[in-house]
């Protein structure tokens, strides 16, 4: 019956996500959004294997039984919370960018603090806890807003609008 939550509570997150991937990356510049999106993706696959092959996480209950990171996560909801505080953070400067950081990285964190106490969906061990995990969300997304940001200081073409 607890599993059963987990799986519905995935399915859930995974349609949410898939939703807001759509609406978010439709906002001009698309090429941006898209540059970050995969990065994220890329970078967030990277750590979470890094630290489940540590012993540090693990994930009980996975929608995608081949995968042992969270793939949801990974792949779709936290490169969409990335895309959406770069776009927050498009114009700010760096003071900006650090305390916006902390408006996305504290209800990620309280989320993963829920299901990490409340359900079998994530578990740390060996030293990981919440404020480990809320450093690296907050690094990860001002590793991203640089990495976008450089990408935008190279290319110095213009970027086409989007037409709607």
């Amino acid at each position: 019956m607890r599993q059963r939550f987990e799986k519905n509570t995935l399915r859930f997150l995974m349609v949410l996500g898939l939703f807001m991937s759509f609406k978010l990356i439709r906002k001009p510049p698309t090429k941006d959004w898209m540059l970050i999106f995969l990065f994220k993706g890329y970078i967030a696959s990277i750590l979470d294997k890094l630290a489940v092959t540590k012993d540090k996480v693990i994930y009980p209950v996975n929608l995608f039984k081949w995968f042992d990171i969270s793939f949801i996560f990974d792949y779709l909801l936290f490169p969409i919370v990335c895309v959406s505080y770069n776009q927050a953070t498009k114009t700010s400067n760096v003071l900006g960018i650090i305390v916006k950081s902390f408006y996305f990285s504290v209800p990620m964190s309280i989320m993963e603090y829920f299901f990490e106490t409340r359900t079998s969906l994530i578990k740390f061990k060996n030293g990981w806890n919440i404020y480990t995990s809320f450093i690296t969300l907050n690094l990860t997304l001002i590793i991203s807003r640089a990495f976008i940001a450089l990408i935008r200081k190279s290319d110095n073409t213009i970027v086409p609008k989007n037409k709607d």
